[in-house]
């Protein structure tokens, strides 16, 4: 019987021990997968939604910890735009707001009606690739709402929905560049600031550089430092920070939240899982004492019993892993689309977080076989044989 064989055969002799360790395993690593792969695609939404712009870099307050409550004075912007290599400046309030029962709030974008995103926005609606028309610079109370929200919210254009008390007609329904714009709307800057009671006041600046310059280092720093080091007219500094998209999004407080939150609750499983698989072969091996003893006495080397019972501990986390990722993948498409969650949660999982979790379930087959096999491994043959 090849070495191999003998392995499956040994995790198969007590099948209702090995399937309850296997399922332990796949709990544990269809929460990993599940969790990274949750923050994870809300990484990768920001980002989308930040490249599909054109956004080169983005403007905010220095040292704050949460982008979200950053605010700016919007008269900086002349002077963004004056500083050599930019081509465009776009100043954005950004807040979050409750529409009808909605527990986790959607986020409302204010633009000028010039700005590139906007009209975009508002050219694709108009091209047919949404409902409704895009915003108009003398619109007043109106605004665009992205697919996924419309269809929570059952809008279309020509409804009206209440924000902050007031009323807005819904102009149109866009089609975003990523799923977390598509949960959003957007209005007219200075509409949102009055609501907001933030008059002249914005949250960032997107800054667009001109052609040729984006993939360029050393000049992208070299504007980076030219904004950083802008100062009013009284000689003292804005106190700027100025990112690239990847800066951005690896700085954002809510995704590093995500992303700890997700590896904390993923370590207390994988603990879990590896507690449970320990047990599983530390009573294996001292059922097996006297078989062990024998393989022993007819020449098996301590390095082969130690292989044999790692072999089983890989091949039940293995086993494991394939089930866990393949629930993952099923709960995560499951609750992507479920209202509450549609917009924030993608419906696939990156290849990167899978292999994380097969990696993660190796790593908890070598945790959990690990001392069984070196007291396997250390057993004397004659002690072993007179073992009952």
């Amino acid at each position: 019987m090849r070495f191999i064989q003998f392995i499956g055969k040994n995790v198969l002799r007590r099948k209702v021990r090995s399937t309850l360790t296997g399922i332990g395993v796949a709990v544990a690593i269809s929460a990993v997968v599940a969790l990274l792969g949750v923050a994870s695609g809300f990484e990768q939404s920001s980002r989308e939604m930040l490249t599909g712009r054109g956004v080169d870099l983005i403007v905010k307050r220095a040292g704050s910890g949460d982008f979200d409550t950053t605010r700016l004075d919007e008269s900086i912007g002349p002077q963004l735009a004056a500083v050599p290599g930019v081509s465009q400046v776009t100043p954005e309030l950004d807040d979050t707001v409750k529409l009808n029962d909605d527990p986790l709030g959607i986020r409302l974008e204010g633009l000028p009606p010039e700005s590139p995103t906007l009209q975009e926005l508002s050219q694709r609606i108009d091209a047919g690739h949404g409902q409704g028309r895009g915003l108009t610079p003398s619109d007043r109370n109106c605004v665009l709402l992205g697919t996924i929200l419309a269809r929570n919210l059952n809008k279309k254009p020509g409804d009206t929905v209440e924000i902050e008390g007031q009323k807005f007609k819904v102009a149109g329904i866009y089609q975003g560049a990523s799923i977390l714009e598509n949960r959003g709307a957007v209005a007219h800057l200075d509409e949102l600031q009055k609501l907001m009671d933030r008059a002249g006041q914005v949250s960032e600046f997107e800054i667009m550089l001109k052609p040729g310059l984006a993939g360029n280092e050393a000049a992208v720093d070299r504007v980076r430092t030219d904004i950083q080091n802008l100062t009013g007219l009284d000689g003292k500094p804005y106190h700027l920070s100025a990112m690239t998209t990847e800066q951005y999004v690896d700085n954002d407080n809510g995704i590093k939240l995500a992303g700890a939150m997700a590896w904390m609750t993923s370590s207390i499983a994988l603990v879990i899982g590896a507690i449970g698989m320990l047990n599983t072969m530390i009573m294996s091996v001292l059922e097996r004492t006297q078989e062990i003893g024998i393989l022993r006495a007819i020449g098996w080397r301590k390095a082969r019993v130690m292989r044999m019972i790692l072999g089983e501990s890989f091949a039940l986390s293995l086993g494991g892993a394939v089930v866990g990722t393949g629930l993952a993948l099923f709960l995560t498409a499951v609750v992507s689309r479920l209202p509450a969650a549609e917009g924030l949660v993608r419906p696939d999982v990156s290849f990167r977080v899978i292999v994380t979790g097969f990696l993660l379930s190796l790593v908890l087959g070598l945790v959990g076989g690990a001392y069984p096999a070196i007291r396997g491994a250390r057993l004397a043959p004659t002690e072993a044989l007179r073992y009952e």
